[in-house]
């Protein structure tokens, strides 16, 4: 497993790292010994960085990962968890309400101290109270050894600039922004780096639109995203190749990204994307597949409020 640098943290995390929201049952049902066995394999394999939030499963995914981490040495893992989403409609980014939830995770994950505390999906809110009071508090649990670093996440790319501007951070989580088809998360990493703000990403298959099996009903992207997406995985297909594993290759073999965040509850499923990230990209497959997707090169979708888009 590769080791990289997140920004000015002093933290060497795995290129590769784990996204817990499916041991929280977020996709499909999932068993208990499947999920304490892919986060046993994770760590394993060199993993070092989970990701959870108290949204994923509702504070489920928290739960499981306490049960899996229960007896495991701290040292072995960096814990980044969120604080502001709840539901999927429900936000709530005061210093009150916050400052309780780190209490809450960390009473369910039962790690004594959290690595990275990210503002969850901050383009659902006006980016003042971010600004304003979120991070203000989040400063003084960091003050008080309950936290250590600052980060928040979403989908559009100029609400990081926004916050970075008028904020002291310390990481970001783009997700859905350095994938085949969009990585204008590139776009602002220079000025993430000039600040020493640490970048990662996650889903780099798109939350399936990147696979052969193709996007959940639910994806919020539009037709022309979906039936590219298919069109570049059947050619693959044609190659005797897997569109997923060519996207999860592109995405880790790119060193300005401090880590690329996977999720999975089958052990099975997390060794091979391991074993993926871990084999150098097919330069030919990838010219033929970024041609195939340019009709939606930087494409995406709308998050949050209309003023925190791009």
């Amino acid at each position: 497993m590769q080791y990289r640098p997140l920004g000015k943290t002093g933290l060497q995390i795995s290129a590769l790292s784990f996204g817990a929201s499916s041991l929280g049952g977020v996709f499909h049902a999932v068993s208990r010994d499947d999920c304490i066995k892919t986060v046993h394999t994770a760590l394993d394999l060199g993993v070092n960085l989970i990701d959870v939030s108290p949204y994923y499963g509702l504070t489920k995914a928290e739960s499981m990962l306490g049960e899996a981490l229960h007896g495991i040495d701290r040292k072995r893992y960096i814990m980044a968890t969120k604080v502001g989403r709840y539901g999927e409609k429900e936000f709530d980014f005061s210093a009150r309400r916050v400052t309780v939830s780190v209490d809450e995770s960390l009473a369910r994950i039962r790690c004594g101290h959290i690595d990275i505390i990210q503002c969850h999906d901050i383009e659902f809110v006006p980016l003042r109270i971010i600004v304003d009071e979120t991070i203000p508090a989040l400063e003084k649990l960091r003050q008080s050894g309950k936290v250590r670093f600052i980060g928040m996440t979403g989908l559009p790319l100029k609400i990081f600039t926004a916050v970075a501007a008028q904020s002291k951070i310390d990481t970001i989580l783009s997700y859905c922004r350095y994938h085949l088809f969009d990585n204008s998360l590139m776009n602002i990493v220079p000025s993430l780096d000039a600040k020493g703000i640490g970048v990662m990403s996650a889903a780099p298959v798109a939350m399936g639109l990147l696979t052969s099996r193709g996007a959940p009903q639910w994806h919020p992207a539009g037709k022309l995203i979906r039936d590219t997406c298919v069109k570049a995985a059947d050619y693959c297909r044609s190659q005797g190749a897997d569109i997923a594993q060519l996207a999860i290759s592109y995405a880790v073999a790119q060193p300005k990204i401090a880590t690329t965040i996977v999720g999975t509850a089958n052990p099975d499923n997390f060794r091979r994307n391991v074993e993926w990230a871990s084999k150098p990209v097919d330069h030919q497959l990838l010219s033929a597949v970024l041609d195939i997707l340019k009709p939606i090169h930087n494409h995406t979708w709308p998050s949050g409020l209309p003023e925190n888009n791009d």
